[in-house]
């Protein structure tokens, strides 16, 4: 872990200044901006002072929401109970932007002209204006929301026996955060749905690993800000994540499969992985001295293993190879010729983030019309043919924002550094040019090209020289010792 501040409290203040700096010239070269035109930021407040609240009221639920310490853009809420069968249910209460958003309006067609939700460091560009993602759509604690109320049945292996999904007002319970979660659930004192969360999150994991569903365990590269001192870490997930990320899948997977029945939606997918490309992460495991059956599979090959360990940090690195190419189809009156993600091995939508992702109002929509069997709307249907374009380029952005801010924050935190010797473990290595690769080092918590004279050694542990950390060209090289 490393702070800003390189000498004392002033300095660090500076160089906190010069990041954020950076990260205005990053959104002037994306041509991206938090700001919105006055027309749109009128638009939204007024629809926040006169939502069009849903008629049922489901205030009754005592939803909770689990989130990141300090979120203001809470997209879904979640109650779990034990059926009398010795199944479960699932309340799960999504932010209902129809509420606020009327089609053609400025809030839609800047939504449409952003895709989503920009995030690096502590800069944020919104999809929609913080009146409606952080205050009136927000599904903020002891507050009536008009919401997208899930109700997915499972049975007592986890297993999705029914589902619905319509239009209620709901009011959270609590605004909680992962860590304070995961102590009340270990220690045994977490209220009976929070139990359930991990009862029932466990059945999914087990499920997914049935299933062939792919989840490679990488530590998220991760930015702490604050106000004089930012520092770079690398974060494991909590169980607690895991668990409810499943919660979201489940309800992805149930949108899915309702609109592949009525062969009218849109899904977020991804492409089996080439063959060739597998024969070479074969190749890879062998060269990294890591055992691969030839009849065992990739998902179950992956969980066997340990970032932990270096040859298997490269190894893990090495198959992100095969999670790349990810997109969106749209459909109406046929299914979709290749409707995967092949990494959940099934079928699978976007509903579960509205306020941070374009595509998942759309998908919504189609999802309450087939549960109530009236015809999906006429400017829904509309908007699909171009909505899957519009979304792959939002979230290229999207990808390209975060590395470019991060590469900035590398950079800045190491720029008084440059000379110093870390510890790294090389978790790539160029191809066509063996001398270049990448590495990894812990602390602090950069990924980043080293060069050396000689072949590089992957999957290895090593001491890498800094030699280059020019914040201007957001730019970090190390040199094998």
């Amino acid at each position: 872990m490393v702070h800003v501040r390189p000498t004392d409290g002033r300095d660090g203040e500076v160089a906190v200044q010069a990041l954020r700096d950076g990260i205005a010239e990053i959104q002037q070269e994306l041509e991206v901006t938090p700001e919105f035109p006055e027309e749109v930021e009128a638009a939204a407040a007024a629809a926040v002072a006169a939502p069009r609240l849903p008629d049922l009221d489901r205030t009754d639920l005592p939803l909770v929401t689990i989130d990141p310490p300090g979120a203001k853009d809470l997209d879904q809420a979640l109650h779990l109970e034990r059926t009398d069968r010795g199944g479960y249910v699932l309340h799960y209460a999504i932010a209902d932007l129809a509420a606020f958003i009327t089609p053609g309006d400025p809030v839609d067609l800047e939504a449409h002209r952003r895709g989503q939700t920009l995030y690096g460091a502590d800069s944020r560009v919104p999809l929609h204006p913080t009146v409606i993602s952080e205050d009136g759509g927000s599904l903020l604690p002891d507050q009536v929301r008009p919401s997208l109320l899930w109700t997915v049945t499972l049975d007592g292996e986890g297993a999705r026996t029914d589902v619905q999904v319509e239009r209620a007002r709901v009011r959270s319970r609590a605004q909680l955060d992962y860590a304070g979660v995961q102590e009340q659930i270990d220690a045994g004192t977490a209220d009976e749905s929070l139990m359930l969360l991990k009862e029932v999150g466990e059945l999914r994991l087990k499920r997914e690993r049935a299933r062939g569903g792919v989840s490679l365990p990488l530590p998220e590269q991760e930015v702490d800000t604050g106000r004089s001192e930012w520092e770079l870490t690398y974060r494991d997930l909590l169980p607690v994540e895991e668990w409810n990320a499943q919660m979201s899948l489940l309800t992805g997977f149930a949108a899915a499969s309702l609109m592949m029945y009525a062969r009218v939606g849109f899904l977020r997918t991804l492409p089996p992985p080439d063959p060739r490309d597998v024969q070479r992460l074969h190749r890879t495991a062998h060269a990294l001295g890591i055992e691969w059956p030839a009849e065992l599979l990739f998902p179950d090959f992956i969980r066997d293993l340990d970032p932990a360990k270096p040859q298997h940090a490269a190894m893990i690195s090495a198959c992100t190879l095969l999670l790349r190419g990810s997109g969106y189809v749209a459909f109406d009156g046929e299914t979709p010729g290749q409707p995967l993600h092949s990494a959940l091995n099934t079928e699978y939508a976007h509903v579960t983030a509205p306020l941070r992702r374009l595509g998942d109002r759309y998908a919504s929509e189609v999802c309450v019309a087939l549960c109530a069997g009236t015809e999906v709307p006429e400017w829904v249907l509309a908007a699909l043919p171009a909505l899957a374009q519009e979304m792959q380029e939002s979230s290229q952005r999207a990808n390209r924002y975060e590395r470019m801010v991060l590469d900035l924050v590398e950079a800045g935190l190491l720029q008084h550094r440059v000379g110093e010797s870390f510890a790294a473990v090389v978790v790539e290595v160029n191809e066509k040019d063996p001398t270049r690769g990448i590495v990894t080092v812990a602390d602090p918590a950069v990924e980043a090209p080293v060069v050396s004279p000689h072949e590089i050694p992957l999957g290895t542990d090593v001491r890498v020289r800094l030699t280059t950390a020019d914040v201007g060209q957001r730019r970090v090289e190390f040199t094998l010792e």
